[in-house]
């Protein structure tokens, strides 16, 4: 399988032909293989960088939002990092499917304190937040939709706008489709985790995303991660005149 271009193929989970019980059942093991892959740290490693530019005031907690939070296991890893990096924080998570915050909630110690909304993030006019992030969320997207929520991020995030996604790869799309059926006998997992690489980006898909939402050359960082993702760092607090300047 080349892989040159994006499938188009659907993911199970982006239908209705589940149960509750089968769904909880394929988030808590998604939640696992996050685990596994080290799949939070793009994320951990992008609030880090935020905390170091001293852009958020020590006498607040740092605001992060959460959009398309799933089964809010990254919010919930974001606030153990917050504990132990001794930095205040308020969580919000969004998400259109009600089913998932109503698991995420269920999940959720209440001393994370992290609140769960049921809402389309393009209806939503959210207090003013530092950081807006997703994770794992952008590839169930069409290109024009990815395009449309890092303008919706942009807009609304004061410091930074961070995506953690899965990086398009032939070894990555046969490892994972392999090795998946291993560890889980879920349907919706042994479906869904190929066609999510196969839906993924590459670097280049990447850039040329950015560069259609408009965002300043210089003002976004691509990384990629270990096992195959990419994090995508915007900062927008720098504008093309600060960029300008700099030069």
């Amino acid at each position: 399988m080349l892989m040159q271009a994006r499938s188009a193929a659907a993911e199970l989970m982006d239908g209705d032909d589940y149960s509750p019980e089968e769904f909880a059942e394929t988030l808590r093991h998604l939640a696992r293989i996050n685990v596994l892959t080290r799949g939070y740290q793009p994320t951990l490693a992008a609030l880090d960088r935020v905390v170091a530019t001293g852009a958020v005031p020590a006498d607040r907690p740092l605001t992060v939002l959460d959009i398309g939070c799933g089964f809010g296991d990254t919010l919930r890893e974001v606030a153990a990092w917050a504990r132990r990096r001794r930095v205040q924080v308020a969580l919000t998570g969004v998400d259109l499917n009600p089913l998932c915050c109503q698991l995420a909630e269920g999940a959720t110690d209440a001393r994370d304190a992290i609140t769960w909304r049921v809402a389309d993030v393009f209806a939503l006019e959210p207090d003013p937040v530092d950081v807006v992030m997703s994770a794992l969320f952008m590839h169930h997207l069409s290109d024009a939709g990815v395009v449309r929520v890092i303008r919706w991020m942009r807009q609304h995030a004061r410091v930074a706008a961070f995506i953690n996604d899965l990086h398009r790869h032939p070894l990555a799309y046969h490892f994972i489709r392999l090795t998946t059926p291993l560890f889980s006998g879920n349907r919706l997992i042994c479906h869904d985790a190929p066609v999510s690489v196969a839906r993924a980006f590459t670097r280049a898909e990447w850039e040329r995303l950015l560069a259609e939402a408009g965002v300043p050359t210089g003002t976004a960082a691509i990384h990629w991660h270990w096992a195959f993702r990419h994090g995508v760092y915007i900062d927008t607090r720098l504008s093309p005149q600060d960029l300008t300047a700099r030069e």
